[in-house]
């Protein structure tokens, strides 16, 4: 019977573990308790490490008793993801505790779980930068406040109710959708809100629309579901992350985006949405090689960098040859009056020679030309929606 696992090191954390299990039994759940621990231990618990290592693709020596422990751990988070994989369908929800170490090694596990398996991490490091450990999942890290370093009156607060969390989540799964239409990923940035809306409003009677927000980690969700098999195309119509990946901003995409559209051979309709900006934090974090360039505060958290001509051909280009990899139906729509909100006649980013420089850069280096279409539309006009939605279905329905 799939069951919750608690999961974390027994060696030093065993009472919060145990405490968690007890929890998890009195609701009346099936609870089974993972030691990820990178030493061998004598707690009884229903997965010991030697069984976890023995995932490894070295065998269990390449992870246990070892006398540097940056590398066991890492040698740990492989095992226990290999682990995660090979019994998933035994894992109804799962939960873990851990500082560094058993953090890193929980997460890897809990990351290769498919969405929607409840995953809670309580964690010395919840209230930091969680982007390593949470990555693409849907991971819920929730702070210990206090070192995991024993019980006490507050710890005991906090793993009760993320034990009840995990309990109420994997005892309420959501109902299996009813809907038959195939699913579809568009990306979207809060410039291109307008256009996105109206291309998902405009499909959502054949395909169920998800939208991913464009800040590095939603397109690589996105494209590890196309991936998946999960949604069946794209309609990319913001690849603005291209360009933090590009210029150094802080919500790039991997270098492996678009990849998985060749891979599959996937329907992708896409548009140069967003490419007009870089994205850093607050004015503080922008690099001083760019302090003289143009600027947009989009909030007190937020700069947006303009893009330059030069910048715009490299990412022009950088675009162009990954479709050329793509042996699928694949489209790209210029909109020749502007890539953003901010990029219109009047706006803070409105630089028709920088985008020109996108543009050019995108036709000279696409191999099939048929593939590529410009348009005398701005990118949020109905009209360029309402082609990014003709066009995946032409695609879609040949």
């Amino acid at each position: 019977m799939p069951a919750i696992h608690v999961v974390g090191t027994a060696d030093t954390k065993g009472a919060e573990l145990f405490f968690l299990r007890d929890l998890i039994a009195a609701e009346g759940h099936e609870v089974r308790l993972v030691d990820t621990s990178t030493q061998a231990t004598t707690s009884e618990t229903d997965v010991s490490p030697r069984a976890v290592a023995c995932c490894h693709r070295d065998g269990a020596e390449a992870v246990l008793g070892g006398s540097e422990r940056g590398a066991a751990v890492a040698a740990m988070s492989d095992a226990f993801t290999a682990w995660c994989r090979q019994n998933a369908r035994e894992i109804c929800g799962m939960i873990a505790v851990g500082g560094g170490g058993g953090t890193s090694i929980a997460c890897a596990g809990m990351r290769a779980l498919p969405y929607g398996v409840p995953k809670i991490m309580v964690s010395t490091l919840a209230s930091g930068d969680t982007a390593p450990f949470v990555g693409t999942s849907d991971i819920v890290m929730v702070p210990s406040v206090t070192d995991i370093a024993g019980l006490n009156r507050l710890s005991r607060v906090i793993l009760s109710n993320a034990a009840h969390a995990v309990v109420g989540a994997a005892s309420h799964p959501p109902r299996a959708a009813q809907d038959d239409n195939p699913a579809i990923g568009l990306s979207m940035f809060g410039v291109t809100t307008p256009c996105v809306t109206a291309v998902a409003e405009r499909l959502s009677s054949q395909f169920d629309c998800l939208v991913f927000h464009a800040t590095g980690t939603g397109g690589q969700a996105m494209e590890r579901l196309l991936g998946e098999g999960f949604v069946s195309g794209l309609v990319d119509a913001t690849l603005t992350e291209v360009a933090d990946l590009l210029c150094g901003g802080v919500l790039p995409a991997l270098p492996d985006r678009l990849d998985v559209v060749a891979r599959t051979g996937s329907p992708w309709v896409g548009a140069p949405g967003a490419l007009d900006m870089v994205n850093f934090w607050a004015p503080s974090s922008v690099p001083e090689r760019f302090a003289d360039r143009n600027f947009h505060r989009h909030n007190q958290n937020v700069t947006l960098m303009r893009t330059t001509a030069e910048e715009n051909t490299q990412a022009g280009r950088w675009i162009a040859e990954k479709l050329n990899a793509c042996a699928g139906p694949v489209r790209l729509l210029i909109p020749e009056r502007g890539l953003s909100a901010l990029d219109i006649e009047g706006g803070d980013f409105h630089d028709p020679a920088a985008d020109a420089a996108l543009f050019d850069a995108l036709e000279e280096t696409i191999e099939d030309r048929t593939r590529i279409r410009r348009l005398p539309l701005h990118i949020n006009d109905a009209a360029f929606a309402q082609a990014l939605a003709d066009t995946y279905l032409e695609l879609t329905e040949a």
